[in-house]
């Protein structure tokens, strides 16, 4: 039985991995994607806050500032064409130091730059939109908006099967090899199942991604670290004080947003997430450990650098993690009503969070490239995709657009 060949092979199925299948079979090419487990968006994509960014924190000219953007239009599109629950709502940016004034300042030229609608509110304004709110000033954004990642990402799943594509799933990639010296030059993409062949390949491997490029033969260049973040759910009684998205200023020196509260599109409101440094890749649990993940985490360069450069703000967060009574602390910097009785446990994510030697948080996406005949664009090439964090999910449309183009040459544009 001869060995099926793609014109895209895709590995990864969350939801940066499945909208570049569908950009690639809306393109008209054969695709296959290749998922190690049994459900589509097990990992980030189906474990995060489900907030459809609109672009306001990202430095202007850089990546997440472009798709973020136009992901945010196009994830509500996208929700509309095939009704996916979503709501447009808008959110809060609270400030409630003075010394977060001059941060806050920082955010609205950013906005401004990347062409996002933003409105100064004084005490009082912050009252009027979100009443049980306090704080000194805040900037309403209203383009934020809630959804559902792992619906968008299933019905794209969806889609690729509809348009001819396969979806593999409980089949582990373990390894790729270009073959470039052949007449037809092409990527063995190997898995316990039997291999495939790529003309190109993809790799949006997420909290795997850096493994996933070694075993194809490239050096990252980072690695993945694995933090997880813990959500609080609210009791309906403190459900009743947020109205919509509620978010803190964020500190310029970490790529996370900070702790916020979130309505969901279920109606539950949960509060989250912290950061602390998870005990495996997939750990979401404080029982869950891994000692030779764990090992490699601690004796990375980087992250060594991380802990010597930010330990304060690291046992900050594992506070929070431990102590309900932290956490609930946290919340009340913006909701002075919420109380510890208030707070329960409501599920946890992990951040692959790209680190390089220097110590340095990639903050950007950050794509490498394994050229092919002729180029990066060339049959044999890989694209591999090491730092795609929040708001990928909110970006993954553009994004899945960005690698085609990026592999291929080709850009289907906006659905």
């Amino acid at each position: 039985m001869s060995t099926p060949r793609y014109d895209l092979v895709v590995v990864g199925g969350g939801i940066v991995g499945l909208a570049t299948a569908h950009a690639a079979v809306r393109s008209g090419r054969s695709v296959a994607v290749v998922e190690r487990e049994s459900r589509l968006a097990d990992h980030q994509t189906g474990h995060n806050s489900n907030v459809i960014h609109s672009g306001l924190y990202y430095a202007p000219g850089g990546l997440k500032a472009r798709l973020a953007v136009a992901g945010c239009a196009e994830t509500v599109a996208f929700c509309r064409e095939h009704d996916l629950p979503h709501q447009v709502c808008g959110k809060l940016v609270v400030a409630t130091e003075p010394e977060e004034l001059p941060r806050m300042a920082e955010l609205e030229r950013r906005g401004a730059a990347n062409g996002v609608e933003t409105q100064r509110l004084d005490a009082e304004g912050i009252r009027e939109r979100e009443p049980h709110v306090r704080g000194l000033e805040a900037l309403w954004v209203p383009s934020t908006g809630i959804c559902d990642y792992r619906a968008i990402a299933e019905k794209l799943g969806e889609l690729v099967a509809k348009e001819g594509g396969e979806i593999h799933l409980g089949r582990a990639v373990t390894g790729m090899v270009r073959r470039g010296t052949s007449s037809r030059p092409d990527v063995v993409v190997r898995t316990a199942q039997g291999d495939l062949l790529g003309e190109r390949v993809v790799v949006c491997g997420g909290l795997r991604c850096d493994e996933l490029a070694r075993a194809a033969g490239v050096d990252p260049g980072v690695r993945i670290i694995p933090f997880r973040g813990e959500y609080s759910g609210f009791t309906d009684d403190a459900a009743e004080l947020v109205k919509g998205l509620i978010y803190p200023v964020p500190d310029p020196a970490f790529p996370f947003l900070g702790v916020h509260a979130t309505r969901g599109i279920d109606g539950h409101v949960h509060a989250g997430p912290n950061a602390v440094l998870a005990l495996a890749r997939e750990g979401y649990s404080w029982g869950t450990v891994k000692p030779k993940e764990l090992l490699g985490s601690l004796v990375y360069p980087g992250m060594l650098r991380v802990a010597k450069r930010h330990w304060r703000y690291g046992l900050g967060e594992v506070h929070r993690s431990l102590s309900r009574a932290a956490m609930v602390a946290q919340i009340q910097r913006m909701l002075p009503e919420v109380e510890a009785r208030h707070l329960t446990p409501a599920g946890a994510g992990v951040r692959a969070q790209a680190v390089k030697p220097d110590g340095t948080l990639v903050d950007d996406f950050l794509f490498v490239e394994q050229g092919g005949a002729g180029g990066v664009r060339g049959p044999g090439s890989i694209l591999h995709v090491l730092n795609a964090p929040s708001p990928a999910a909110t970006a993954a449309l553009p994004i899945g657009r960005e690698i085609l183009e990026r592999l291929t040459g080709d850009n289907p544009g906006p659905l």
